[in-house]
């Protein structure tokens, strides 16, 4: 079910359907509802549905939108896979529910797209939390880059059999690498800080322990440190907690402390 841009929205109910943006569609679940609208902005390979247990945990008192960015879950290809595409398409999406105000909450790449967001849309972001990403830090220049392009050749085979369970997207082994090496260089502590030092609404991260696919021995520690001097430059902006799961599940193993911070952001935690 594809739902026109300038349909009148009943906000009380639910809606699961397709949202046209561009040359593709985007996958968006709205449970509607009087609650606080809150966002949910997925992880880079990941789709909506890793987010139930923390809507679950957060109720029916809130009203959730979901959705799945370009080529992942059941939102259709692009020729578009860039960052600036998949921040643009927040306001796509929000816009097609009639939602003006947002509280946003994203996990690893959802929350650099989260970030950016809140920090460029001080009058429409309610807060935002921000689980394990949008940590500023040069970890681009302590990788080998083609050595990354060469990985996401060899897991091409493997991408077609995590599709069906929601953690594989449609884009080829190429696009895959481009994009990680994109938020790479939008991770740097020259580009990232200033756009956390823009953010003028409650935000807070939920971190993670251990490591994270791809990284090495203390190498996500030391990005996860960079956050110190985040918080001590910004009032706005806190560390709500480090939860002992690591960046792959946090959502499936800590999302009660996930559900809290969305709370303390809100206003209506402590």
């Amino acid at each position: 079910m594809r739902m026109p841009l300038n349909t009148a929205i009943d906000s009380s109910d639910s809606w699961t359907g397709m949202v046209p943006v561009g040359d593709t569609a985007l996958a968006v679940t709205d449970t509607g509802g009087p609650g606080i609208p809150v966002l949910y902005i997925n992880g880079h390979v990941a789709s909506q549905r890793h987010w139930r247990r923390v809507i679950a945990e957060l109720g029916p008192s809130w009203r959730h939108i979901t959705y799945d960015m370009r080529a992942r879950g059941r939102s259709q290809i692009s020729a578009d896979y860039s960052f600036a595409t998949n921040v643009a398409d927040v306001d796509a999406v929000l816009a097609a529910r009639g939602v003006h105000r947002a509280l946003v909450v994203g996990w690893s790449y959802g929350a650099f797209v989260a970030a950016h967001w809140t920090s460029r849309n001080p009058d429409r972001a309610i807060g935002a939390v921000l689980v394990e990403g949008a940590q500023p830090h040069d970890w681009i220049d302590e990788i080998d880059i083609e050595a990354m392009r060469k990985l996401w050749r060899r897991l091409s085979w493997v991408m077609p059999l995590l599709r069906p369970l929601g953690m594989a997207p449609r884009m080829t082994a190429e696009q895959m690498a481009e994009s990680n090496i994109e938020v790479g260089e939008i991770a740097r502590e020259r580009v990232l800080g200033p756009v956390l030092d823009q953010i003028t609404v409650p935000t807070r991260y939920v971190n993670a322990s251990g490591s994270s696919f791809g990284s090495k021995g203390d190498s996500q520690e030391r990005i996860r440190a960079s956050l110190h001097k985040v918080v001590e430059r910004n009032p706005n902006i806190a560390i709500h907690a480090k939860v002992p799961s690591n960046h792959g599940n946090i959502l499936r193993k800590d999302f009660r402390v996930v559900a809290e911070a969305v709370g303390v952001v809100a206003g209506l935690g402590r």
